[in-house]
């Protein structure tokens, strides 16, 4: 059956006239209706939860704006809580965790073949969504990235530099690779669940990549990347995987091929140009249009797309964000944004 859903297309290699379209966190703050959802949900966790309102929250900047993707509505840290992590959010803070930085911490962790029981809503929303997406709009189902999701169950929370992580990783190795390791098989199965209640793509989102030194980042960045990879598409033969390891700079360049993704999602940090001609000869490449053109709007957001459009229109490319939209953005921005990729 030939592939019609242009997501899919790009990530095949197919080189479109326009590309299609969707946006890092899409589903949030930005939007009124994801406002009162939430509410009605009562807090963060409890909407992640909740499968109808889950896939509600999905579905809402679909229905507002038409994107070719939706992205699954969750958290990068809820793999850490099925695995035994106590995960909390602070309002204004953002999230909190027990933190694992000793060997009766790590001990004391949940098998990853333990986590599905915790995440059983998560794969209720994605069939959910896999029944009420309009046909043309295809299904993206994530995780996080090995050594981000570290980052935080170290810490047990967001940190400037990743230093607790940095510091374990150095002082004692074979306990953070052993995290690495149980994070690792945990995402396998994660997104091998996802896709097997219906997400059609995954993304690994490793937001803190950028911060892995060039060694670091061959071991912790690209080999758990591979490893995830090569373990779905085992599974599940033709699925595609985009990988997002943010502020890479260099280490963009065969990162795809390094880790068999399907298409590397570039932060704004990445020259459009630069990714063109070092990026993209590998295959599909994803973004990276600033987010902060979604509150400030105006010709400088026209301009800065356009350029993103030309700069990648002789391969595969998918538009999006080169991180997620903030929540002071101006939803008639994003319209904007979307008009001006396709033309209108």
């Amino acid at each position: 059956m030939a592939v019609t859903k242009t997501i899919l297309r790009a990530l095949a290699g197919e080189v479109q006239d326009m590309p299609p379209i969707w946006m890092m966190r899409q589903a949030g703050r930005y939007l009124p209706e994801y406002r009162a959802t939430r509410a009605q949900a009562g807090d963060f966790l409890s909407l992640c939860y909740n499968p109808e309102l889950a896939a509600e929250v999905t579905l809402q900047p679909i229905r507002r704006y038409g994107f070719d993707a939706a992205i699954l509505f969750a958290d990068i840290l809820l793999v850490p809580q099925a695995l035994g992590a106590d995960l909390w959010f602070v309002t204004g803070e953002g999230p909190r965790l027990s933190t694992i930085t000793t060997q009766a911490e790590f001990d004391a962790l949940k098998p990853a073949m333990d986590i599905h029981e915790t995440l059983s809503p998560i794969y209720e929303t994605v069939r959910i969504l896999s029944r009420e997406l309009p046909s043309e709009t295809t299904l993206i189902g994530f995780a996080g990235a090995p050594w981000t999701v570290a980052t935080y169950m170290i810490a047990g929370r967001g940190t400037p530099d990743q230093g607790p992580a940095h510091a374990l990783r150095l002082e004692n190795p074979a306990l953070f690779d052993a995290l690495i390791s149980r994070i690792t098989a945990a995402t396998i199965d994660y997104l091998s669940m996802q896709i097997e209640a219906g997400a059609e793509v995954v993304k690994i989102f490793d937001s803190w990549a950028g911060s892995l030194p060039d060694d670091a980042f061959e071991k912790y960045a690209v080999e758990p990347t591979r490893a995830i990879t090569r373990a779905l598409k085992d599974r599940h033969p033709g699925i595609p995987v985009i990988g997002f390891p943010r502020e890479a700079g260099e280490h963009y360049v065969g990162f795809a091929r390094k880790t068999g993704v399907d298409c590397v999602a570039l932060d704004n940090s990445a020259d459009p140009d630069w990714a063109a001609r070092h990026v993209q000869v590998d295959g599909c490449v994803q973004g990276n249009l600033a987010s902060r053109h979604m509150v400030t709007g105006g010709q400088a957001l026209v301009d800065e797309t356009r350029q993103i459009v030309q700069a990648f229109s002789r391969g595969p490319h998918i538009f999006n964000l080169g991180h997620g939209i903030t929540p002071d953005a101006d939803p008639e921005n994003v319209q904007l944004m979307i008009d001006t990729v396709r033309g209108n």
